[in-house]
């Protein structure tokens, strides 16, 4: 995944600009938009499903309320996960499992960026289910699993030593991918202004890539790509995809 000619386009819940994110609407549309990779976050149900949701409570992006740990599959699935966005016409839209972003994936080359997001409620086996899953669809070599939990991610890295991880962090860390190593991470999911072309060299003589995020300004894109990342997490993948191509990549 550290090759620079093919820098990793990641949409940031799909299509998150133009759709609802984290909804199947956003996945599917992102792959329209040139992106080769699609990053969601994980959290889970009440009765041990791996959902696709950012947030730990509903109220942002659902017209439910109350914790998504709190809640059943089927009470999630019976709530609109789309009427919220934009003029309406996403509205039906439901929360969708890991398993159907999946099975979207299965005969693509897409890579699947999954974060787990079990830093305000642990969600106890969520990290064997998750490892179960990708298993199961034949995703091993094209995931890469991120958390802000890094105690978690070392726990995933002993489970499965042969999954992708990458630490997710804001800024201040000295020497990250020393850091990285002692939680068995290949990948820095760093926020961007964190990257500064003399960390990304670094780190790339010590095997490990970053995959910047959030990245939306065109001049931000080319400085990252010229920096030498292998990846850009992005509301936004047409224009990424635009920025790649006027550079050949």
């Amino acid at each position: 995944m550290g090759d620079v000619a093919k820098i990793l386009n990641f949409a940031h819940r799909g299509a998150s600009a133009v759709c609802p994110e984290n909804t199947m609407a956003a996945f599917r549309h992102s792959l329209t938009l040139g992106a080769t990779g699609i990053e969601t976050d994980v959290q889970m149900t009440r009765d041990g499903e791996l959902v696709l949701i950012h947030d730990e409570e509903l109220s942002r992006t659902t017209n439910g309320s109350g914790y998504v740990k709190d809640k059943t599959l089927e009470e999630l699935q019976a709530l609109d996960a789309g009427a919220w966005f934009g003029d309406g016409s996403f509205k039906g839209e439901q929360i969708p499992r890991l398993e159907d972003l999946l099975e979207l994936l299965l005969d693509r080359d897409t890579v699947l960026n999954i974060e787990l997001k079990n830093g305000v409620f642990l969600y106890p086996g969520m990290e064997e289910k998750v490892i179960a899953a990708v298993r199961a669809y034949g995703m091993s070599s094209r995931v890469v699993i991120s958390s802000f939990n890094h105690y978690s991610l070392a726990y995933f890295k002993q489970l499965a030593p042969d999954l992708a991880t990458g630490i997710l962090y804001m800024e201040g860390l000295y020497r990250p991918w020393e850091y990285a190593a002692t939680v068995g991470a290949k990948a820095l999911h760093a926020y961007h202004l964190a990257v500064l072309p003399e960390f990304v060299r670094d780190a790339a003589q010590c095997g490990v890539v970053y995959h910047p995020f959030t990245v939306n300004d065109p001049q931000r894109m080319e400085f990252l790509i010229d920096a030498g990342v292998a990846g850009i997490i992005t509301d936004v993948p047409d224009v990424l995809s635009g920025v790649l191509a006027r550079k050949g990549l």
